[in-house]
């Protein structure tokens, strides 16, 4: 495998960029955008050959998806308690969509996602608390959309309309402990996308070097309902909780950010 310096990476990005539209190296493969780009610079997913490699990782993604990127799994505290299984699928889930098909009748699931910009449709949200340094969510049973009157009526007989007591939460700590080792300095390469004759094309056309994760930007990011907390779990299983980011906010999380 050839090693490469930083700035040579830096010089095959940029020639990458200026060869314009590029064929979809895996044909009916949907992470083609990502897969092509290694190709082209014939590195192995997620193994760059430079020094430090350990501390970098490559990032691309198509410009005007509406998709979310998940960026880490993460139980909220107290984690004692088992909060997702424990509390809000059995108190607050509702029946699985498959109950009495794939899974037994009495299966339940608690799956949604949610920010902090409005609450879902069954009352729940994203709340910072800066004060206290925590990422908390909220139910609140007025925010419920009529649609889901007989699930509010058996969250009543279960535990009662209030606001969850305690509430789940991440600490600021602790997310910046997760996310700082997840979220390593990264090349991001965006591509514009376009479809001829049923076949992919790319334009890599924006290519930004992201160093030094920001915490601060992490919590603002998340009161801006940039970052999302995704909750999949059911009866027989929990999923994990993920927080998510959406598209082409990467450059966000970063406190140094450098458009080639």
């Amino acid at each position: 495998m050839q090693i490469f310096t930083k700035d040579d990476l830096i010089q095959k990005l940029l020639e990458i960029k200026r060869k314009g539209w590029i064929p979809n190296a895996r044909h009916g493969n949907a992470g083609g955008v990502g897969n092509t780009l290694e190709d082209l610079l014939g590195i192995q997913e997620n193994n760059l050959p430079i020094p430090n490699a350990a501390e970098w990782e490559l990032k691309c993604q198509r410009k005007g998806s509406s998709s979310l990127t998940t960026l880490f799994h993460m139980e909220p505290s107290p984690r004692a308690v088992r909060f997702v299984p424990s509390i809000l699928l059995p108190k607050y889930g509702w029946s699985h969509e498959l109950a009495g098909t794939n899974y037994p009748e009495t299966e339940m699931s608690f799956r949604q996602t949610i920010h902090g910009l409005k609450r879902s449709d069954r009352g729940f949200c994203v709340t910072v608390d800066r004060k206290a340094r925590k990422v908390l969510i909220s139910f609140d049973a007025s925010s419920v959309d009529p649609r889901h009157q007989d699930w509010l009526n058996s969250v009543k007989a279960r535990i009662g309309l209030f606001e969850l007591n305690p509430q789940p939460y991440w600490g600021f700590d602790d997310l910046f402990h997760k996310a700082g080792t997840k979220l390593l300095n990264c090349f991001y390469v965006q591509a514009q996308v376009k479809r001829e004759s049923g076949r992919e094309y790319y334009h890599y056309n924006t290519i930004m070097i992201l160093r030094k994760f920001s915490l601060d930007k992490f919590i603002g990011v998340i009161e801006d309902g940039i970052i999302l907390l995704d909750f999949d779990a059911r009866t027989g299983h929990n999923h994990g909780t993920k927080f998510r980011i959406r598209q082409g906010n990467w450059d966000r999380l970063y406190a140094d950010v450098k458009t080639i």
